[in-house]
C-alpha cells in the first residue's frame, strides 16, 4: 500500500504537521522513533523540565507533559504512530521507499522529516544527570534561562563561537554574572559579537579551560576546570552551567540524498518554504533550522510543511 504522507520524527514539528495532514484526510503516519541514549521520542522538550515560552500554557508546562498533549492531539484526528526509526529512505524514484528499524518497507507519495537536532553535550556523566533531572544544567539559554532558578546566579557558558556568545548574553539579563568559559585563548565567534561580549560589564572569561565535571547532586553547585595549558585542576562555584557548542542535526540516515548545508541541516529551495531539493519531500523544525531552535518556530514549520505537501498532492493529482 502506497501511503500519502509519512512524517518522520515526534517533536513539535512533526506533531503539528500530524494534525494539519490528519485533518485534511491525508491519512498521515508518524515513525516517532525509538528510544536511544542520544534520542527519544518526543525530541529535545523530552529532556526539558518547565517550558515557559510557549503560548497558550500561562503557568508553564513541562516539556514531558506538552509533547505528550501533541501527540494525543495528533491521535485525536486518527493519525497512526509507529514506535519505529527510519533508517534509510530512496527518493530517487516516485513513490518514495523508506525502510524501518523493524526491517519493514514503507511506500510513500509525500515525507515530511521532523527528526530535529541533538545538542552537542560534554557527555560528562554528572552534566547528563543533572540535564535531565532539571538540576541547573542546559543547552539553551533561551529556552531556559529566564526560569526563576536561575535568576541572580552565576551562571556559567561553556564554548567560544557566535552561539556561546548570543546565549551568554541574553543570560546576563538574569544572572548575577555570566562567565564563558573556552577552551582556547580566543573566541571563534564573528568580530562584531566578540565586541558586544567583551564589553558587557557582566560577561568575564575563563581562557585555555575546559569543563572536566559538573559539581553537585540535586543541584548544580559548580564546575571543574582543567587548565588547557598548565593541566591544573580548580573548583568554580555557579548556580547554571548552560552548554554552548553546537547542534548535530539528524539527517545521517538521509545518505545526502537531499541537499543539506555546511553543517548538516537540510536546505529548503526557498525563504520561508520547507520543500526541499527533492519534489515531494519537505522539512520542517529544528532539522533545518540552525538558527531559532525554539518549540514554537518549528511547530509552525511542521503547519507549513503539512500545508505545502497537501497542496502539492493535490497539484499533482495524487490525492
Amino acid at each position: 500500500m502506497t501511503e500519502k504522507i509519512i512524517i518522520i520524527g515526534s517533536g513539535p514539528a512533526g506533531w503539528t504537521a500530524a494534525i494539519y495532514a490528519a485533518r485534511a484526510n491525508l491519512n498521515p503516519i508518524v515513525y516517532e522513533g525509538e528510544p536511544s541514549n542520544i534520542m527519544v521520542p518526543g525530541g529535545q522538550l523530552m529532556y526539558t523540565t518547565e517550558v515557559e515560552n510557549y503560548p497558550g500554557f500561562p503557568s508553564g508546562i513541562q516539556g514531558t507533559e506538552m509533547m505528550d498533549l501533541f501527540k494525543q492531539q495528533s491521535l485525536r484526528f486518527d493519525t497512526q504512530v509507529l514506535t519505529e526509526d527510519i533508517v534509510s529512505v530512496d527518493f530517487s524514484a516516485h513513490p518514495f521507499q523508506l525502510k524501518t528499524s523493524e526491517n519493514n518497507k514503507v511506500e510513500a507519495l509525500s515525507v515530511i522529516i521532523a527528526t530535529g537536532a541533538r545538542a552537542n553535550w560534554l557527555n560528562l556523566p554528572n552534566e547528563q544527570r543533572l540535564a535531565h533531572s532539571g538540576g541547573g544544567v542546559s543547552a539553551c539559554a533561551v529556552c531556559d534561562g529566564a526560569l526563576p532558578a536561575y535568576r541572580d546566579k552565576v551562571l556559567v557558558v561553556v564554548g567560544g563561537g557566535d552561539s556561546a556568545i548570543e546565549e551568554g548574553l541574553y543570560l546576563t539579563k538574569f544572572a548575577s554574572r555570566v562567565i564563558l568559559i573556552h577552551r582556547r585563548d580566543k573566541l571563534r565567534a564573528s568580530p562584531i559579537m566578540q565586541e558586544r561580549a567583551k564589553s558587557n560589564p557582566k560577561i568575564e572569561f575563563k581562557w585555555n579551560s575546559l569543563v572536566i565535571d559538573v559539581l553537585g547532586d540535586k543541584i548544580i553547585s559548580g564546575v571543574r576546570l582543567q587548565n588547557t595549558v598548565s593541566k591544573e585542576e580548580s573548583d568554580l562555584d555557579c548556580g547554571g552551567l548552560f552548554i554552548a557548542i553546537g547542534h548535530t542535526p539528524n539527517t545521517s540516515f538521509l545518505n545526502d540524498q537531499v541537499e543539506l548545508d555546511e553543517k548538516g541541516f537540510i536546505g529548503t529551495r526557498r525563504s520561508w518554504r520547507t520543500a526541499t531539493s527533492v519534489d515531494g519531500v519537505f522539512a520542517a523544525g529544528d532539522v533545518m533550522d540552525p538558527y531559532y531552535k525554539q518549540a514554537v518556530t518549528a511547530a509552525g514549520t511542521g503547519c507549513m510543511a503539512a500545508l505545502e505537501a497537501e497542496r502539492w498532492l493535490t497539484h499533482k493529482g495524487l490525492v
